[in-house]
């Protein structure tokens, strides 16, 4: 089974997105269309499985929800730090790369921001960005649905919670890209010496443009998340500059890939699945809990990685201080001792208790805006296009680690 895997560096998180960032193991385009048997056969042959080939060294992969819970819950032993995670970031990302005791200063920060409460009130604003963009492209009756649907869209959320003019979503995508996957963007092997450079200089111009927006808020506060962060103190101490600049970073490589590629998954299943599609439509009070069900068995970002900082060990197999802990969420999701219908999707699911936001104390920061985002975008385009599907010829490639789908060709019939 090892063959059938390869370690490719897609980046991610926890606090920011779901999972976790830096070297992942992923799999090939096949493996990413299709993930769900493959885990079921790592679980019954190698539920925990040693690598040799990722950047970092040897490591071991977790594909049994037990092990992964294991991980998640021991920061001490398993931690996040940037030894488990390198995206040319100048110091750690906050807070998904704090550990324990300074995390929790963070995390109380935090938190409140993102409090479901907060984020229901931003329903007509991300209702509103839904809606203009349906509106480009409803006339026609088709659309590439990654490039003009699930790409901008939650880049433009971000752009509104930062208060960011509309007209920087280019520059967001360009910077976003040239930090997760630089290999795409310059067309060389991950880890090359033009892709990591690249990475490198977006990864600088990411500091360099957050820094300037923040003089421009420190001369005049706005509504907005930035300024709330200049004023915000944390145990009596105001944040720093660059605990500012270090929570941005994170904010904006976690914050947006992580929805897209969620989108991607969604709908691509829905397009595939008439019956699941038209219990939308029918009873749109069930899209809460599709939501959860779709984000169970899609698990968009299938892997986190920790790095062990002890010797150690989990289900009997040895893991040396320094190693590489591969998170598989995916499997977890589908693992059949904690799901027993977990090959099924349902959405009438009650208990759903999945990992797609992580586990543990780093577990999604922006879970609540993440679920508000998919709650609007399903609930307002199937008022609009109850019909669609993939056009016809086409095969979806889903990228390796986030599952995204760069060109997605969809043909549909708006409502009267």
């Amino acid at each position: 089974m090892a063959e059938t895997l390869e370690t490719t560096p897609d980046g991610a998180s926890d606090e920011g997105g779901y999972g976790g960032a830096g070297p992942m193991t992923g799999m090939g385009p096949d493996m990413a269309a299709n993930p769900q048997p493959v885990w079921k056969a790592i679980r019954d042959e190698m539920p925990i499985m040693p690598i040799e080939d990722l950047p970092t060294g040897k490591g071991v992969l977790l594909s049994r929800k037990a092990d992964i819970m294991e991980a998640l819950r021991h920061p001490e032993t398993f931690s996040s730090n940037m030894d488990a995670v390198d995206l040319c970031n100048k110091r750690p990302m906050i807070p998904l790369q704090i550990d324990p005791p300074d995390h929790k200063k963070f995390r109380k920060l935090l938190d409140p921001i993102f409090a479901p409460r907060k984020m229901a009130a931003m329903d007509d604003q991300v209702s509103a960005l839904v809606n203009n963009l349906i509106d480009g492209f409803i006339d026609r009756g088709e659309v590439d649905f990654a490039k003009e649907f699930s790409i901008p869209f939650p880049s433009e959320v971000f752009l509104t919670l930062l208060g960011l003019p509309a007209d920087e979503l280019d520059r967001f995508l360009t910077m976003k890209d040239g930090i997760i996957r630089p290999d795409h963007v310059v067309g060389k092997l991950y880890g090359s010496h033009e892709a990591k450079e690249y990475q490198q200089k977006t990864a600088d111009s990411v500091y360099e443009y957050f820094d300037q927006v923040l003089d421009l808020r420190e001369a005049e506060r706005r509504d907005d998340l930035l300024s709330h962060f200049l004023d915000a103190e944390m145990e009596g101490d105001r944040l720093t500059r660059e605990d500012i600049l270090d929570i941005c970073f994170l904010f904006l490589i976690a914050g947006l890939d992580t929805v897209t590629a969620t989108l991607d998954c969604m709908f691509s299943f829905l397009a595939q699945h008439p019956e699941h599609r038209r219990q939308l439509v029918e009873t749109p009070e069930v899209i809460p809990n599709a939501i959860e069900e779709l984000l169970r068995w899609e698990t968009p970002v299938m892997g986190i990685a920790r790095v062990a900082v002890a010797d150690t060990e989990l289900g009997g197999c040895p893991v040396h201080a320094g190693d590489q802990v591969m998170v598989m969420i995916g499997s977890a999701n589908t693992d059949e001792a904690e799901f027993p219908d977990g090959d099924v999707v349902r959405f009438d699911r009650d208990v759903n208790p999945h990992i797609a936001f992580g586990g543990g104390i780093h577990r999604c920061l922006g879970s609540h805006l993440a679920r508000l985002e998919l709650r609007v975008a399903l609930r307002e385009w199937h008022k609009r296009i109850p019909e669609y599907e993939i056009e016809p010829g086409v095969e979806l490639v889903y990228t390796p680690g986030i599952r995204s789908i760069d060109n997605f060709p969809m043909r549909f019939t708006a409502s009267a």
